[in-house]
């Protein structure tokens, strides 16, 4: 399976054996009766309240801390009561309840009485003392305790966020005093409250960053906005946003304000199925289920806020039984968002680049498959997290690195092979072990990608995925793909793309997500449109810059063998490797054309090799010609290979490198060179032809003796162009030339 799902807390594990222990086996008895072991809350500090139905027709409520995996009672009420929402300030001292007053088996006469449906408590635990009435009405309820900071000392003031169905939320500032061991609220009438909110049809809480969402419909658009709470004790809107979204204005819906299952799947039969999420990249994804007419599809849509375009998926289903068919989970993954249907399909969608459908993976059959969740009454209360509703359970959602290899290498198409490429590139970084495989996978698979270059793309994202983290606003300009379009589609998928207006941000000197999000719009504001490597300038300066001496170090290793199989796949990945490189500009590393100058002298024929020279697929270096010249004997096929490459060599390279080579061929070249030099210099210089004293061996060959004095001459005139090759002189001269001379009359030298 793709997503890997670790539970972190089950009801059944970590609270039936508790109960038991204490007494409660009523608990136990889960299986007949859902509603008597159920959880209500997620806390920010990572505590689970949950309640339960004790043997007394008493209702409980208990309290599960995920770090020092210990159970907590915090209070009983003596009657049989449906808890909806519950929550529990930082410090335990105060628990905020809301329930409904009444059972079902309870008569109609009990109904009709003057008394209220709904019923919101604030009770004082630390210890058990007086209990406040928040509320009394005939609607729903929400509570929800504010967070501050982790590591802020115990507070004298406690904020309580109260959601009503009918369709506002308002803050209460309580006051708590210590006395004598116990902590009190202070008796000062009326608690002091806030309007934070009102005429909304949806609202989302955001327990770990202390942010409200919320929903508001005006006329053919809804305006999303978010109210920022600060440990000071303050709050204020600080994002709105205009959205093409229908909404259900009958019922309010609320996300991660506590979990009444019961309610919860009442209220999604009716209302729209939407959530927003966040990354720490600075991403902002508003998701929602859309309504569709035909019976074998299904609709949602992902506004990427950040990059301003909405994209909508129509979805064929595979199987179309009725009783199958649910709302879309919408799963929160930080760098992913999973959009998954039980039994259909599971779709990762990229947040950091959601421009290319290529670049989320939309998986359907076994591979979509996740045991553990086998329905979509799922939240995503944390990052990378999912509460099962139903069953009671938290788990740690991650993606599997090893199920993801396994889908790169058995994959057939482009946009798989492309999505868990940069999945396992980006999403896990920089993994030793993960790249090897890749670089692997991509040696055996060159030639099966046919709509993208997979060594450009392993290029481009791990050049990402290392140097964003180092330097601020860098993914703003470094690319992380070298395609420009994608002209490919995803069997199944049809993708509608979008353009939306940019949410408007009301901060100042905000950090962390607020002020990502801002250099995310401000990027799409400014920098449209997305660079990429692709670039015709940038390749014409790259080949300006180009010098043979940036990347001529590195080591060869020679043997007089041809080349083996694995040399000759060595040598056809490094060439694609080059052609990768030098389609984006990029440079290579030093030894690298050393390295694969030396596996084409061992894997191709001479005249293949001269033309790959020719037409620059092979370069030259100083470190590979060197050895070649001094380690390779001079065989006549060695021969060969030596006087052509020699021959191709520039100017300043083949005077470090040609001494190297001792043999009368370029001893010859030496001289000639040494020749022209020599007259080049003389210019209009003015020399006697006087004949010098002749050399120890005598040599009758008039212009032979004519061309040596001269040179004897401008040698005595200080024209030395040759300094640094003490070896070279007019007699060495004069000997290659008669050399070469006697050679091409047929004659014997001695």
């Amino acid at each position: 399976m793709l997503l890997r799902l670790v539970p972190e807390f089950e009801l059944r594990r970590d609270v039936v054996p508790w109960l038991a222990a204490q007494g409660w086996a009523a608990a136990l008895d889960t299986s007949e009766n859902s509603s008597a072991l159920y959880v209500v809350n997620v806390e920010r500090n990572g505590k689970i309240i949950y309640t339960w139905k004790g043997s007394q027709s008493n209702t409980h409520i208990g309290l599960y801390d995920l770090q020092t995996k210990q159970n907590e009672h915090l209070y009983t009420f003596e009657k049989d009561l449906h808890i909806i929402s519950c929550s529990v300030n930082n410090e335990r001292t105060l628990l905020a309840v809301s329930f409904h007053q009444y059972t079902e088996d309870e008569t109609a006469n009990q109904l009709l009485q003057s008394v209220s449906k709904y019923l919101t408590l604030l009770i004082e635990i630390h210890p058990i003392n007086n209990v406040r009435v928040l509320k009394a009405v005939d609607t729903c309820v929400r509570v929800q305790f504010l967070y501050p900071v982790e590591d802020r000392n115990a507070s004298t003031e406690s904020r309580l966020l109260l959601v009503s169905e009918d369709k506002y939320i308002e803050q209460f500032d309580i006051r708590v005093v210590a006395e004598e061991h116990k902590v009190v609220i202070q008796k000062s009438g009326q608690l002091p409250r806030t309007k934070v909110a009102d005429d909304l049809v949806w609202a989302q809480w955001d327990m770990m960053e202390q942010r409200l969402f919320y929903i508001v419909p005006k006329e053919s658009k809804s305006t999303l906005r978010c109210v920022q709470f600060y440990p000071d004790e303050n709050f204020n809107s600080i994002l709105e946003s205009h959205l093409d979204i229908s909404v259900n204005d009958t019922q309010l819906k609320l996300v991660n304000f506590g979990y009444d299952y019961c309610q919860d799947q009442d209220v999604a039969s009716k209302s729209l199925n939407l959530q927003v999420f966040t990354s720490k990249a600075g991403g902002l994804c508003v998701c929602c289920s859309l309504a569709c007419d035909t019976p074998d599809e299904i609709m949602y849509s992902i506004y990427f806020l950040h990059k301003g375009y909405n994209k909508t998926f129509t979805v064929s289903l595979e199987r179309t039984e009725s009783h199958q068919l649910k709302e879309v989970a919408f799963m929160n993954l930080d760098y992913y968002v999973a959009a998954y249907l039980p039994g259909q399909f599971l779709h990762l969608l990229n947040i950091q680049h959601p421009d290319l459908l290529c670049h989320s993976l939309f998986l359907t059959g076994e591979d979509a498959r996740i045991d553990t969740l086998q329905n979509c009454s799922i939240r995503s209360p944390l990052v990378s997290t999912v509460l099962d509703c139903e069953a009671g359970s938290l788990y740690a959602v991650s993606i599997s690195d090893s199920t993801l290899l396994q889908l790169l290498q058995k994959s057939e198409r482009d946009s798989e092979r492309l999505a868990a490429l940069h999945c396992a590139l980006l999403y896990f970084q920089h993994t030793e072990y993960l790249e090897m495989q890749i670089i692997r996978w991509i040696s055996e698979n060159l030639s099966t990608c046919h709509s993208f270059d997979p060594i450009q793309e392993f290029i481009i994202a791990s050049l990402y995925c290392r140097m964003c983290p180092e330097t601020q606003n860098l993914d703003k300009l470094l690319p992380y793909t070298s395609l420009l379009d994608w002209i490919g589609v995803v069997p199944g998928v049809i993708c509608a793309t979008d353009i939306i207006s940019l949410p408007v941000l009301e901060f100042q000197n905000s950090k962390g997500f607020w002020e990502k999000l801002n250099s995310n719009l401000e990027s799409v504001k400014y920098a449209e449109p997305q660079l990429h490597y692709h670039n015709n300038v940038l390749r014409r300066e790259w080949r300006n810059l180009s010098e043979e001496g940036a990347f001529s170090s590195g080591r060869l290793g020679l043997c007089d063998e041809r080349g083996s199989a694995g040399e000759f796949a060595v040598f056809h990945i490094m060439s694609r490797i080059l052609e990768a490189a030098n389609g984006m500009c990029l440079p290579l590393p030093p030894g690298f054309h050393t390295l694969h100058l030396g596996l084409g002298v061992r894997c191709l024929p001479l005249h293949t090799l001269l033309h790959y020279i020719d037409i620059g697929v092979l370069q030259l270096t100083e470190t590979c010609v060197r050895k070649l010249l001094k380690d390779l004997d001079d065989t006549e096929q060695n021969e060969k290979l030596k006087f052509s490459i020699v021959m191709r060599l520039p100017e300043a390279l083949g005077q470090k490198v040609r001494q190297f080579w001792n043999h009368p061929i370029n001893a010859n070249l030496i001289a000639r060179k040494y020749v022209k030099l020599l007259l080049e210099n003389l210019g209009n210089r003015q020399c006697s032809r006087s004949i010098p004293e002749r050399f120890s061996v005598p040599v009758e060959f008039l212009p032979l003796n004519y061309l040596a004095s001269m040179l004897t001459e401008i040698e005595n005139q200080g024209v030395h162009p040759y300094e640094k090759q003490d070896h070279v002189n007019a007699r060495f001269v004069e000997e290659m030339a008669l050399q070469h001379t006697m050679t091409l009359l047929g004659l014997k030298y001695s």
